[in-house]
């Protein structure tokens, strides 16, 4: 299961100020912090069944390694965001081509698998970002603070990102509310109440 909580920054000198604060800093755990791209494909069938049946299929390049996702029974509630996740590594590569046939070991893998049958999968989106992450622990929770600024990239249009993750690694979810909150009050940032995967959905006029 993932948590976290996403809100909209204003801009990178916003994005900057966040990623330098010292009350994080303070609670930064060593030698967490990293900086890499993320490279992602969206993809679906042309008739669309995965989104029709509530299940994202992504692949993505993570600095040098490449990692298949599935992610499905999504939940969202202000800026709170929750969703079944399976990830899988699949090693130094490229090749952003579809690879579904990875997650046949999985329950939800094989539904995935049945719902695409003999259809041809075609990338819906690319989501292309620049991300700042660390850890930060606050004492009773562990959460991983990210800030991303890249690109949403459809056939119908494109939209810039510049937005807050905080991710529940370990603890207690009103702790990492409790974080999000004054992080929102210090920087004056809005909810993202809907995800990168839903804001290319809504530039192609699926939702």
């Amino acid at each position: 299961m993932e948590i976290e909580l996403k809100y909209s920054i204003a801009d990178s000198d916003t994005a900057d100020r966040i990623s330098k604060d010292a009350g994080l800093q303070k609670l930064e755990e060593k030698d967490s912090r990293d900086a890499e791209e993320l490279c992602g494909r969206y993809y679906d069938t042309e008739d669309l069944i995965l989104q029709k049946n509530d299940v994202a299929f992504r692949m993505r390049r993570e600095g040098k390694k490449l990692v298949a996702t599935m992610k499905w029974n999504g939940e969202t509630s202000g800026a709170l965001h929750s969703r079944e996740e399976l990830n899988i590594n699949l090693g130094d590569c490229d090749n952003l081509d579809p690879q579904p046939e990875v997650f046949a070991e999985s329950e939800e893998g094989r539904r995935m698998l049945d719902l695409i049958g003999e259809r041809t999968l075609h990338c819906i989106m690319e989501v292309n970002v620049l991300r700042r992450s660390f850890r930060v622990d606050t004492g009773k929770s562990l959460v991983e603070i990210s800030i991303d600024q890249g690109e949403i990239i459809t056939s119908k249009g494109t939209e810039p990102v510049c937005e807050l993750e905080l991710e529940l690694f370990g603890g207690e979810e009103e702790d990492m509310l409790k974080l999000g909150d004054h992080l929102a009050q210090e920087y004056a940032l809005e909810m993202g109440t809907i995800s990168k995967f839903a804001r290319g959905l809504k530039l192609l006029k699926v939702i």
